[in-house]
C-alpha cells in the first residue's frame, strides 16, 4: 500500500528548492504519495523571489509535477505566541483550530513533515488529533534553521515562550531532520533521545560540468540568492568591487538579487563608474543555475555570525551550489562552513564573525596571487560534491529516514 506524506508549510514558497524541488520530488519518485499544504499571501501563492502568481496556480487545490498542492491563507502565529504556548502545554488538540492544522487532519496521512517552527506546532496538533482517533502517524521536523535563535534581538519573554514550546514539541516528534551538524547538536541538547539526520541543502549534481580554466587574469565573484542586509549586503558588495578594482580586474555576477520594488531602487543607486563591473542575471530557474556559473571563479557568502547562531551554524543552498559548479567559497567565520572549507580545502575563510569589504578585498588579492591554489580549490569543490554531498547522496539519507520510521511503526 502506498504510504502518504503531508508536508506542512507555514512560511516558505511552495516551489522552495529544498521543500518542493528536492524533498517532495524525491519522495514522489520513491513511490510515496506526497501532498503539500502551503500558504498564500493576499489570496495568491508566491514565488521564491517573493512575487505572487496572479495568473497561474489559482486553484485552492491542484497537482504540480505529481505533487498535490493544497493552499490556505497565510497565518501570522507569532502574534498569538502565548495562546500557542498554552495549547501545547495543555497536551490536548481541541484548541488547534488554525487552517493548516485542520487541512492537515483531513489528509489522514502516514507521515507529516513540518518545515518551520510554527508548522511543527500544527504538526503536533494534527498528531494529537489523529492519535486520539486511533490513527497512527509519524511527525518529522525539518529544521531549516535554529528557532528560537538565542542571539537575535527579540524580547526575553518571547524567547522564553519559544524555548518552552520547542522543548514540548520536540518530545512529540518521531524524527528530526536538519541542515548542519551544529543545529543537530543544538536540538540534541534539548532532547538527547531524538533520532536526527543531517540533510544538507545540496543541489543535484550539475551535468555537462567543465572545470573553468585559470588562464584569464580577470576574476569573477558571484553571489547567488536574495541579497539584503541579512544575506550579503549589496552596499558591501559594491564597496568590494570598488576597492579591489584599484588593484585587480574583478567583476561581480549576482544570480537572483533583489525582491519586488527594491530591485529597481538599488539598481538606480549603482555608481556609474562600476556599472560594467556588476552583472545582474535576475532570477534564474533552478535547473539553469549551473549554466550561468560556468565562468565564475569564487562564490561569496557574507553573514553576521556575531548576532545570530543561525548564521554561525548555516550551511545555505548557495554554499553547495557554488561547490557543485567547482567554485571555491569565500565566507567569513561561520562555524560549520569554515569547518567544511578547512577540511575539504575548497575555499577561503575570513577569520571574522563580521567581515568588512576590505577584509574580502584582501582575501580576493590573496586568491588572485595564488592561482594554482585556487585551481586546486576548484577541483576539490567539485570532487566533494561528486563523492559525498550532492542531492543524489542526500536523497538516500531522506529515503532512509522514511524507511526507518516505516519499519518501527
Amino acid at each position: 500500500m502506498t504510504k502518504t506524506v503531508c508536508f506542512l508549510v507555514s512560511e516558505h514558497p511552495f516551489l522552495d528548492a529544498r521543500i518542493f524541488k528536492k524533498e517532495a520530488k524525491s519522495l514522489h519518485k520513491s513511490g510515496y504519495h506526497v501532498t503539500m499544504i502551503v500558504p498564500k499571501r493576499d489570496g495568491y501563492l508566491f514565488d521564491i523571489d517573493g512575487t505572487t502568481f496572479t495568473d497561474q496556480y489559482l486553484e485552492d487545490s491542484f497537482y504540480h509535477e505529481g505533487i498535490k498542492i493544497i493552499t490556505y491563507d497565510q497565518m501570522y502565529p507569532e502574534k498569538h505566541i502565548k495562546a500557542l504556548h498554552y495549547n501545547l502545554k495543555s497536551g490536548k488538540y481541541i484548541r488547534f483550530t488554525d487552517p493548516l492544522t485542520q487541512l492537515g487532519i483531513q489528509q489522514q496521512a502516514d507521515f507529516y513533515h513540518a518545515h518551520e517552527f510554527f508548522s511543527l506546532y500544527c504538526g503536533v496538533g494534527i498528531k494529537r488529533w489523529l492519535m486520539s482517533k486511533g490513527k497512527p502517524c509519524n511527525l518529522i521536523y525539518d529544521s531549516h534553521e535554529l528557532e528560537p535563535d538565542p542571539l537575535i534581538i527579540q524580547s526575553s519573554k518571547t524567547k522564553k515562550l519559544k524555548n518552552e514550546m520547542l522543548e514540548s514539541m520536540i518530545k512529540e516528534i518521531d524524527y528530526l531532520i536538519t541542515v548542519s551538524e551544529s543545529i543537530k547538536a543544538w536540538h540534541l541538547s534539548v532532547n538527547p533521545t531524538i533520532p536526527v539526520e543531517v540533510i544538507y541543502n545540496s543541489p543535484p549534481l550539475a551535468t555537462d560540468f567543465k572545470l573553468s580554466k585559470n588562464g584569464k587574469s580577470q576574476l569573477i565573484l558571484t553571489f547567488e540568492g536574495t541579497i539584503n542586509k541579512k544575506r550579503g549586503s549589496f552596499d558591501k558588495l559594491v564597496k568590494i568591487i570598488e576597492i579591489v578594482n584599484q588593484q585587480l580586474d574583478v567583476k561581480a555576477k549576482i544570480i537572483g538579487g533583489f525582491k519586488g520594488k527594491e530591485a529597481k531602487q538599488q539598481l538606480e543607486r549603482l555608481p556609474d563608474h562600476i556599472q560594467d563591473n556588476i552583472q545582474f542575471t535576475g532570477w534564474i530557474p533552478y535547473e539553469k543555475i549551473p549554466q550561468v556559473m560556468r565562468d565564475v571563479d569564487i562564490g561569496w557568502i557574507d553573514l553576521d555570525a556575531a548576532h545570530s547562531l543561525n548564521n554561525r551554524y548555516a550551511m545555505p543552498n548557495k554554499f553547495f551550489s557554488y561547490l557543485n559548479n567547482g567554485i571555491p567559497v569565500l565566507v567569513n567565520q561561520c562555524e560549520d562552513m569554515a569547518t567544511f572549507i578547512h577540511y575539504y580545502q575548497c575555499g577561503y575563510v575570513v577569520p571574522k564573525l563580521q567581515a568588512t569589504a576590505r577584509d574580502y578585498v584582501q582575501a580576493l588579492i590573496a586568491l588572485s596571487a595564488n592561482r594554482n591554489e585556487l585551481a586546486e580549490m576548484k577541483y576539490q569543490a567539485r570532487n566533494v560534491m561528486e563523492s559525498t554531498f550532492s542531492w543524489e547522496h542526500m536523497e538516500k539519507r531522506l529515503i532512509n529516514v522514511y524507511q526507518q520510521l516505516t519499519e518501527t511503526s
